[in-house]
């Protein structure tokens, strides 16, 4: 899920890394490497014809 708020802050809402860093409560440079996971992840689905597949953690009470 990290690595979708990553993409959707800095992506999507266009937030520069160190403000998006802080909005996730993580460093600039985790934040970075989270984000690259991400890109690589989606490109190669992209490039690949892969399915994107996005699972929710289940809390439990």
């Amino acid at each position: 899920m990290d690595e979708l708020e990553a993409i959707r802050l800095a992506d999507y809402d266009g937030l520069y890394h160190e403000d998006a860093a802080t909005k996730m409560k993580i460093s600039r440079q985790t934040f970075g490497r989270i984000l690259q996971g991400a890109h690589k992840k989606v490109a190669e689905c992209l490039l690949k014809g892969k399915a994107l597949k996005i699972e929710t953690q289940q809390k439990e009470d």
